[in-house]
């Protein structure tokens, strides 16, 4: 029996406010801060969109557009990194 890769992974949809043509991207703990990895897409109205599966638990990310890491504004918590800045938290249920 073959097992789904998204096994016991919760469905997360994140979503960013950015100029239509940009390049935005999700990095965090849940893709090992890689900028290029997961890309959201324009859905027409410069509200760019992405879903992830991603298991329980508690994540920390920023938004890449354009080459330049942001906040997600829609996001209630903050940790603050290494950098001397502040990554967005998600939490996973």
């Amino acid at each position: 029996m073959r097992r789904s890769v998204n096994a016991g992974k919760k469905r997360v949809q994140l979503s960013l406010a950015a100029q239509p043509g940009s390049q935005v991207f999700v990095a965090g703990t849940f893709n090992d801060w890689d900028p290029l990895k997961k890309s959201l897409k324009d859905d027409g109205s410069g509200i760019f969109k992405t879903t992830m599966f991603v298991a329980p638990g508690r994540y920390e990310y920023k938004f890449v557009v354009d080459g330049q890491w942001c906040l997600d504004p829609e996001c209630s918590e903050w940790a603050p990194n290494p950098h001397g800045s502040l990554n967005s938290v998600l939490i996973v249920e």
